[in-house]
């Protein structure tokens, strides 16, 4: 069974991106298909495995809620947030481990 795990720092602290929320989801028959939803913990890492079934061949999405993150961190930002939500289009080929890391500031990210 293929395995997906994440980590996100942030970088404009040098600190991990704790009390983001994640979501996962899968292309099927051009549909995405919501598998999880959580939330960072302290290390900027998620808990709970991403993926549950034994066949995870596929297409994913990992949508990231930035601009909430820093909304909850007090930074003020102008009328409208730079960053928001960072989708992060991946495929799974086969039965291994698969790990999407997230760098991220208020204006940037990288992977």
């Amino acid at each position: 069974m293929s395995n997906l795990t994440t980590h996100v720092l942030d970088t404009s602290k040098g600190k991990p991106a704790e009390g983001m929320k994640i979501q996962l989801f899968k292309l099927e028959n051009k549909q995405f298909f919501k598998l999880a939803e959580v939330i960072t913990n302290k290390d900027g890492r998620v808990d709970q495995k991403l993926l549950k079934s034994k066949n995870n061949v596929g297409a994913y999405e990992l949508r990231f809620f930035a601009g909430d993150y820093f909304e909850n961190q007090n930074l003020k930002f102008t009328k409208v947030k730079f960053l928001d939500e960072i989708i992060i289009r991946f495929g799974i080929s086969d039965d291994t481990h698969y790990h999407v890391p997230l760098l991220i500031s208020p204006f940037g990210y990288s992977t």
